[in-house]
């Protein structure tokens, strides 16, 4: 799927990767099960003014019917309303558990992001460090001096000992407090 080039200031990588990241969706979504589509359908339901207002009426006619308000209906639940609370904390549990499915598979795409960032990165941070060491050549052939800090700057970072620090200071952090 092609998108319009409203606007001629973005390359064209751009528009490449927009295509790609909405073809991922696509097929992710095209991958839900019937289970996973439901509880979307129910949780964004809930999330809804929709269900705000629905549920104002129900509420506000069930407990209009049972207080006598409405004369021409016998109450079936008199006050304190315990048929209507019953049935509003079965809603709850039932609606809890839809939110719970849809926020772990929001999880798992949030997971499959993380990754793909982190190789992204990964794979920035090698080209640019190779980058890095190339114009350092090149200087170094012109007869230029180095930057200061180039040395550091063409060394690789290992993210595994990147992860081990940090574990270290929160570690320490942690012994501190």
């Amino acid at each position: 799927m092609d998108l319009p080039h409203e606007n001629d200031e973005l390359a064209g990588v751009v528009y490449r990767n927009i295509d790609q990241i909405l073809e991922v969706r696509r097929k992710f979504e095209e991958r839900r099960t019937a289970q996973q589509r439901f509880a979307d359908f129910v949780t964004n339901f809930a999330g809804s003014m929709a269900s705000v207002l629905f549920h104002a009426v129900v509420f506000g006619l069930w407990i209009a019917i049972n207080s006598g308000a409405v004369p021409i209906i016998k109450p079936f639940d008199p006050f304190p309303f315990v048929m209507l609370a019953m049935f509003a904390s079965v809603e709850a549990i039932f609606l809890s558990t839809f939110v719970l499915i849809s926020q772990n598979r929001m999880s798992q795409i949030s997971e499959k992001r993380a990754d793909l960032d982190l190789q992204v990165n990964l794979l920035s941070e090698h080209e640019l460090t190779r980058l890095i060491g190339v114009v350092d050549q090149i200087a170094r052939k012109l007869g230029l001096p180095s930057a200061p800090g180039v040395d550091e700057l063409k060394k690789d970072v290992s993210p595994e000992r990147v992860l081990e620090e940090i574990e270290e200071a929160e570690d320490q952090k942690k012994t501190d407090t």
